[in-house]
């Protein structure tokens, strides 16, 4: 089982999120100005996780208005994909909605990246549109994606249901 370690990400984390934003993203990422700017945004949420060795594998953010939050990113380093960590930080953005009484949450992915779209589509998200040469650096479209009221017992009893089987595949410090 991977042990990971998540918290809300900090200034001291930005030159590694940086060093993840280039092999997630390659040219076309994020600036240090730019997470710099989010840390500083009081709609914005971001979250650092860390191996058990104190490395950074992971991050995600969100910015919540008034009901609804958009998750504007969520990278993996490459060699830790598949271990349930982009799950386990989707799990945590959901937990802080739940905290500040955010109802819906919306994403935008890329159409070819099949298995965000799975995890999403896991937890109840569902394609409501697309937006059309959404990314920059090969002009892809973009799947939008909404949940339902994360308040609803449809979406609770998912959720819930999604969080137990994470439980026995990674282990959360």
């Amino acid at each position: 089982m991977f042990s990971i370690k998540i918290k809300p990400m900090e200034k001291t984390d930005i030159d590694a999120v940086i060093a993840l934003e280039e092999q997630a993203y390659g040219q076309h990422h994020w600036s240090k100005e730019s997470f710099v700017g989010e840390l500083s945004n009081d709609l914005a949420s971001y979250f650092s996780a860390f191996n058990e060795q104190g490395e950074l594998v992971a991050y995600c953010g969100c910015w919540k208005i008034l009901e609804e939050a958009h998750i504007t990113t969520i990278a993996v380093m490459p060699q830790y994909r598949r271990k349930h960590i982009a799950e386990t930080l989707l799990k945590t953005i959901i937990e802080d909605c739940y905290k500040d009484m955010v109802k819906f949450i919306t994403l935008e992915v890329r159409v070819s990246n099949i298995p965000a779209i799975g995890l999403y589509e896991k937890y109840g998200f569902k394609s409501l549109g697309t937006r059309k040469g959404y990314y920059q650096d090969n002009n892809e479209d973009a799947l939008i994606m909404w949940t339902e009221n994360i308040f609803y017992d449809k979406f609770k009893s998912l959720f819930e249901k999604n969080i137990i089987n994470l439980s026995g595949k990674i282990n959360i410090l």
